[in-house]
């Protein structure tokens, strides 16, 4: 009778260990493959649909900033209550007069609220431009072109308190 007790109870074997172990690893890999799948169902890897024109905008950008280097002009941003004042000096470091200043404000986290500022020249070399009453950070891009035609982009980030 004892020997039948024993026949009727669990008795861990070989198959079952093999068993635990095989669908472990089976439990794993499906979970592996099913949050690979999600992830290039949400991201696929494509950060743009035309990569090749991308390059070339950015190889035109690398070329527009190596003529800059060469021009040699420098500028400086500053944000004054209400106002946006950018200066542009040469390589000498005199004021870079007579240029026509486009640029556009925009908060670093949204485009919500961009503003295009309108600046004037106000003394050889400094351009204003009038904004309001805005006020925390914002980025700038500025482009500057003479009457030559020769370009001069600058970007910062500005703070009004």
């Amino acid at each position: 009778m004892t020997e039948a007790m024993e026949r009727k109870g669990f008795r861990l074997n070989g198959w079952h260990v093999l068993a635990a172990v095989v669908g472990f690893f089976a439990v794993v890999v499906a979970t592996d493959v099913s949050f690979a799948v999600i992830a290039v169902r949400t991201f696929p890897g494509e950060v743009s649909v035309t990569p090749y024109e991308d390059g070339l905008v950015y190889n035109k950008k690398l070329a527009q900033l190596a003529a800059q280097e060469k021009l040699g002009w420098r500028a400086a941003a500053a944000a004054e209550p209400g106002a946006v004042v950018l200066t542009f000096r040469d390589r000498a470091g005199a004021p870079v007069a007579g240029l026509k200043v486009t640029a556009k404000l925009e908060r670093p986290a949204t485009e919500a609220g961009r503003l295009t500022p309108a600046f004037r020249e106000t003394a050889p070399g400094r351009y204003e431009a009038d904004i309001g009453r805005e006020t925390g950070a914002w980025d700038l891009t500025a482009e500057a072109r003479d009457a030559e035609g020769r370009l001069f982009t600058a970007e910062r980030r500005l703070m009004w308190p």
